[in-house]
């Protein structure tokens, strides 16, 4: 029944991807000698020097202005528009195998909240295209720690996904009653260890999904590893940026608060508090509550049975600390975001309450959230958490500056898709540094904190060269999808001029 895949082959196209790695910086001196050089070259070879040879090298100048001379534009980066995502599929990658040419039924079972289950399955569609099964659209997590019973087809728009990808992989919204009639056996569990490569989907789950027709792979979040051939990596960029869209109702609402908040001003900054107090526990971090504060977030870790002890202080100096919504709102202060800049937070419950948040309000006082901004209208989504999520994942995705309090799967998701739809400033808070800059605050002047946090941010803001092939997690820096602008080509005498 169907047939094996072929060995995956790497393909590229589609641009110059932006280049990560931290190399010497060529000096205005080497930028013109360089040009002097290829147009020399060009007068006896013919050769006219391309875009891409310019790019190769201005590019390198701009990367160190960015990151040493040029003061940084918080709301947006200059070099934005240099850029844009990039994940049409190459001439060379084949049609979806049909789903009665298929090597049998893929199921999934995700995991966790929203954005971990879209990780989930986003790499579910990768692995369906490796066995070339027929995917299954995935089930949600209806049992972890949120407890939203909401299907796929509450939160995203089931239709367009399967039309979507339909020249990809081949989806189904069920196994056809016909097919489960004819199975002798129900369909086979497993769980993927984490990170697997292709090969172990080849080798260890095909020839079960062959011999059983139907497979279901159980807790699917971060299954499948960030090294794939870049045509793969580009299906991941097309299904999480372009096939897993909100359904209508989900999406109106988020897109009414957006324009709620440019009514009142033509910009805003959107921060993913992430000061829960599931988030505090996990963390293993202690924020100055003493007894009772140690005592709550301690049966809330119990909740989950592989945490190791940790030293709060340790990962506080490690970084792993979510800093709190004052450190937040210093940090903010004193990147040059000034008290009536508009602020949109998205959270849950903040552990310590008002009394948390106040310090944040107090710097910034134009500080909203969906609850505020959407009143009666988001009654019917209140108890779903997945829902909720959505409405706050639309609404930081229009912001002009997005601010990551963790490492979490929002954060990651929307820090991708930021970079990937245009450079949207991004900023993710360097705790580990900041830790240190907080300490000693009261130790400095105001000017000086500010200077040394914009110093401790550089390459943390979302420029186009933060990002690094290979060395992050494909989700928060989808290389593989971002290309570079090539202009139309012009004469070498032209360049030298414009320097």
């Amino acid at each position: 029944m169907g047939r094996k895949p072929d060995p995956s082959k790497q393909h590229y196209g589609g641009g110059a991807s932006p280049r990560a790695a931290r190399r010497t910086q060529p000096s205005p001196v080497f930028l013109g000698t360089a040009l002097f050089v290829l147009g020399f070259v060009s007068l006896f070879t013919g050769h006219i020097v391309t875009d891409a040879d310019w790019s190769r090298i201005r590019s390198r100048w701009r990367s160190k202005q960015v990151r040493n001379n040029e003061p940084i534009n918080i709301w947006k980066s200059r070099y934005s528009n240099l850029y844009y995502g990039c994940s049409r599929r190459s001439v060379n990658f084949r049609s979806a195998v049909p789903e009665n040419s298929s090597t049998g039924y893929l199921l999934i079972g995700t995991s966790g909240g929203l954005n971990q289950q879209r990780i989930g399955i986003t790499d579910a569609v990768v692995v369906a295209r490796i066995l070339n099964a027929t995917l299954v659209v995935p089930e949600l997590d209806h049992h972890s720690f949120w407890k939203d019973d909401s299907d796929f087809s509450d939160i995203f728009d089931v239709d367009w996904f399967i039309s979507y990808l339909s020249k990809d992989v081949t989806i189904v919204k069920r196994i056809p009653y016909e097919v489960m009639m004819s199975m002798d056996k129900l369909p086979w569990t497993m769980r993927a260890p984490r990170k697997s490569m292709p090969d172990f989907y080849i080798d260890e789950v095909l020839p079960i999904l062959m011999r059983r027709r139907a497979l279901q792979l159980t807790k699917f979040d971060y299954r499948l590893t960030n090294e794939l051939d870049e045509e793969l990596q580009k299906l991941r960029c097309r299904v999480n940026f372009h096939a897993l869209r909100f359904t209508n109702f989900i999406q109106t609402l988020g897109e009414k608060l957006v324009r709620k908040l440019r009514s009142m001003s033509s910009r805003y900054v959107a921060v993913h508090l992430r000061f829960e107090p599931d988030m505090l526990a996990f963390s293993g971090c202690y924020y100055g509550g003493g007894d009772k504060e140690r005592r709550e977030l301690g049966e809330i870790r119990k909740r989950w049975d592989t945490l190791p002890e940790l030293s709060a202080e340790d990962e506080r100096s490690r970084g792993k600390c979510p800093l709190t919504p004052q450190e937040i709102g210093l940090m903010l202060r004193a990147l040059g975001f000034s008290n009536d800049t508009y602020l949109y937070v998205a959270s849950g419950e903040i552990y310590g309450g008002e009394e948390t948040l106040q310090p944040l309000r107090d710097l910034f006082p134009n500080y909203y959230t969906k609850e505020m901004l959407a009143g009666n209208d988001l009654k019917p989504f209140l108890p779903f958490s997945s829902r909720l999520a959505a409405i706050d994942f639309i609404v930081c995705d229009g912001s002009d500056v997005f601010v990551t309090n963790n490492n979490g799967n929002m954060a990651k998701v929307l820090a991708g898709r930021r970079r990937y739809m245009g450079h949207k400033r991004t900023i993710r808070p360097n705790a580990k540094k900041l830790n240190l800059l907080f300490k000693r605050r009261k130790q400095m002047g105001w000017d000086i904190f500010s200077q040394k946090v914009k110093k401790v941010q550089r390459g943390l803001m979302g420029e186009p060269d933060d990002i690094r092939p290979g060395r992050d997690d494909f989700n928060e820096f989808p290389s593989s999808c971002i290309c570079q602008r090539i202009p139309v080509n012009r004469s070498v005498t032209a360049r030298a001029e414009n320097l």
